[in-house]
């Protein structure tokens, strides 16, 4: 009698914290949830946490840009959510959720400066002062690089490698090891050494 009492007290404080856990839900109305995604989310804690989280860092990125932007960057979002629910096609969906949501939200933190951050470091490439790429690592989860070379920026994220730091984004690689670094720029490979003043 006092172990059926004991499992039942444990049930119920369990079914309470899922409650809790699920009252909270993502920053979307789950009573208008559309498609396997959404439901999903709608209904895993830890995926719910994530969509908070992404909606807070989101409302951050707003409210450091101008109106212009902000347009952007809601067209930007709505292309993502888009991408997001079509995770249904993958074999894993929620892994597909997940990493969707822990990118997005290390990218914006990333572009819009929102996370701590090392650098600027300027690394000079090929004795070609057009090549020159300056490089700012954030703590983001997972960690990513803001990569700038002219006028073009990218972000890019650290990936697991035998030695160094290699990061990795669209059409970018930055492979750090002590002062230099090996770039792959689209088609472009530059040998890079940090400059110290």
């Amino acid at each position: 009698m006092q172990r059926l009492a004991i499992c039942f007290l444990v049930g119920l404080v369990w079914t309470c914290t899922l409650a809790v856990v699920l009252a909270e839900g993502p920053s979307f109305d789950c009573e208008k949830a559309e498609g396997e995604v959404e439901e999903l989310i709608c209904g895993d804690g830890d995926l719910a946490v994530l969509d908070r989280g992404l909606d807070e860092v989101f409302k951050a990125a707003m409210a450091a840009v101008d109106e212009d932007q902000q347009k952007l960057l809601r067209a930007e979002q709505r292309g993502w959510i888009k991408g997001r629910n079509d995770c249904w096609k993958e074999g894993s969906v929620r892994g597909c959720v997940e990493a969707n949501y822990r990118f997005r939200i290390s990218e914006l933190q990333a572009v819009y400066r929102l996370a701590p951050a090392r650098g600027p470091f300027t690394y000079a490439c090929d004795d070609n002062p057009a090549s020159e790429i300056e490089a700012t690592f954030f703590k983001t989860d997972p960690p990513t690089a803001r990569l700038e070379r002219g006028d073009q920026q990218v972000t890019v994220w650290l990936v697991v490698t035998g030695s160094g730091s290699k990061y990795e984004g669209p059409n970018v690689t930055f492979w750090a090891k002590r002062d230099e670094a090996t770039v792959t720029w689209l088609d472009e490979k530059l040998h890079c050494r940090v400059e110290r003043d």
